[in-house]
């Protein structure tokens, strides 16, 4: 399952760059001019995570499959691009859908790379990004209104409850603040705010690509994003783009380590994204393992075990029995399913059950 991450920033911050390192790919070209990407660029990758090659190798699994990362990479968007400059517009539709936007901000000075303001000010390119975003939302919704005034004047009372949340958004929109400020009253509330599919009522991850020598303490400019992120209860990640797209053309993970290692990094770029990612949007990876393959899967945080199972396959869900349950420290202490149920390890849980991280599940159902 993963989770879907929409790329915005202005053109030449190296949002492409970015992209072609996380999924490792060079399919989104990345020349050093504005508007380089001309069709929305989206990429699938799968998450790293140690657990899974431990819990193949104790239960001998043939195949391991991990969860995968949607990236949707567009156009740079510039000033006035929901008036139809530039052509970020065109694109804005395509991350509608996504679970988070990670927006890219240049926090480095480099006179061979042009910047499309003239100056590098990362707090000022945020404004301008978000500010076409918040535009690109009043549209949506001043074309939305139409059609639900229709609908009211049909007596239809979803329709009213509809246009309510539409005229809240609106006036916060309006008042030069995203949709992410709306605090809705109740889950029927979130739905309908959800449900208008809004840019920005996305979390925001704040990716300040930097240059080599500021990727592990930062400088000024990331600074100022930090205390820009620290007001808007957002994240932030440094990243040297470039480096990063190094970094991936090393096949050998003990090569990459080293070279991490030398830069005084931990992980990757991606993991750093990732951990990031997964915080901002509260998931958390269960596991099924099994001699044929061990497979991770993701879920949002306090999903019950029906709801999980539903991830692998509807039928899981509508004919959920319970779960046979451990965790990943129990699997590995007592050395896979069989140990875990020698010392009575092994739990049965029901539909209540709240799926916890690094849970490994065999789920029974009715057919």
């Amino acid at each position: 399952m993963g989770f879907k991450c929409g790329i915005v920033g202005l053109p030449n911050v190296g949002k492409s760059t970015l992209f072609n390192a996380l999924t490792n790919t060079a399919q989104a070209a990345a020349a050093n001019y504005p508007f380089c990407t001309i069709e929305p660029n989206v990429g699938q990758v799968p998450v790293p995570d140690v657990r899974l090659n431990k819990l193949a190798s104790i239960a001998g699994s043939k195949e391991i499959i991990p969860t995968q990362l949607s990236f949707v990479d567009i156009a740079g968007l510039v000033r006035g691009a929901s008036k139809g400059e530039g052509l970020g517009n065109q694109f804005l539709g395509n991350i509608r859908e996504v679970d988070a936007i990670i927006h890219v901000v240049r926090c480095f000075e480099d006179d061979d790379i042009t910047h499309v303001e003239g100056v590098i000010d990362p707090i000022s390119d945020a404004e301008t990004v978000e500010t076409e975003l918040m535009l690109s939302d009043l549209e949506s919704l001043e074309k939305r209104k139409a059609g639900l005034e229709r609908r009211i004047r049909g007596q239809d009372k979803e329709a009213k409850v509809i246009a309510d949340m539409v005229d809240r958004c609106l006036a916060i929109l309006e008042d030069g603040h995203p949709a992410r400020n709306i605090m809705a009253a109740d889950e029927d509330e979130q739905c309908t705010l959800d449900n208008l599919q809004l840019i920005t009522t996305k979390p925001v991850l704040y990716v300040c690509n930097v240059n080599e020598d500021d990727t592990v303490n930062g400088n000024e400019l990331t600074n100022r994003v930090k205390e820009k992120a620290a007001i808007e209860n957002a994240t932030v990640v440094l990243i040297c783009a470039s480096l990063e797209e190094e970094i991936a053309q090393l096949d050998d993970p003990d090569e990459q380590k080293e070279f991490l290692a030398d830069l005084g990094l931990g992980e990757t770029g991606l993991g750093r994204v990732i951990r990031a990612g997964y915080d901002l949007l509260h998931l958390i990876t269960y596991f099924t393992v099994g001699p044929k393959e061990a497979r991770a899967w993701t879920v949002t945080q306090d999903t019950k075990a029906p709801q999980a199972a539903g991830v692998i396959h509807t039928d899981f869900e509508a004919g959920f029995i319970r779960a046979e349950t451990t965790s990943f420290d129990e699997f590995v202490e007592f050395n896979g399913e069989a140990g875990v149920k020698d010392v009575g390890k092994m739990r049965l849980e029901g539909k209540e059950y709240v799926v916890a991280d690094g849970d490994i599940l065999h789920f029974r159902f009715a057919n």
